[in-house]
């Protein structure tokens, strides 16, 4: 399903082949010989998202541009079912496995590998040929590589990141932060009641 949003719809190249239940939304780009799968939703919601050739994306992923973050994903790079990319650029020869998670301004680098149920967080940077192994949590710039059981110190680098304040620009330590983040979310996507589907 491809749906008009903003005033922008999709391109995509003759020889990409698109599932019927997947959604596309949107300025989203779809290069040569790319894949997407059942399931999957590639939205722009604000900024572009460009896949380059013979990218595959996989059942139920999902690849979501913001105003502030677009999306890039390079050449031969799979992203596996399951898998999140919000407002990040992904180089080429990429492998995200199932169940990833790779938060905004992140950047990773060409054959990186991040396996099952990783998490490469907000604004992180992972240099080429970068492995994060299953389960696993990258945080910021320089890298630092966490297993899932060391929490507090997995806090301690995520927090400088300033999650609430780099994506919806909010203060964390409002008192009422959930009530002005779900009113000023819910704003911004209900732009989509304005969708058009153009298939």
């Amino acid at each position: 399903m491809l749906f008009e949003h903003l005033g922008a719809r999709p391109r995509i190249d003759p020889s990409a082949v698109i599932a019927e239940t997947a959604v596309i939304s949107g300025d989203v780009e779809i290069g040569p010989d790319c894949q997407v799968l059942h399931g999957a939703v590639i939205t722009a919601e604000g900024g572009p998202i460009t896949l380059a050739a013979c990218v595959v994306v996989m059942e139920n992923a999902v690849i979501r541009a913001t105003a502030a973050d677009a999306v890039h994903i390079g050449d031969h790079t799979l992203i596996g079912p399951g898998a999140t990319v919000s407002g990040a650029v992904i180089g080429s020869e990429v492998f995200l496995a199932t169940g990833t998670r790779v938060f905004n301004g992140a950047r990773i680098g060409d054959r990186c590998e991040v396996r099952i149920g990783a998490i490469v967080h907000l604004r992180t940077t992972l240099p080429p040929e970068t492995v994060v192994p299953i389960a696993w949590i990258a945080v910021g710039h320089p890298l630092g590589l966490y297993s899932p059981d060391r929490h507090d110190e997995i806090w301690a680098a995520q927090k400088e990141l300033d999650f609430p304040g780099y994506v919806f620009g909010l203060d964390r330590d409002t008192p009422d932060v959930m009530v002005q983040l779900t009113e000023r979310y819910g704003r911004s996507l209900s732009r989509h009641a304005q969708d058009r589907r153009v298939d």
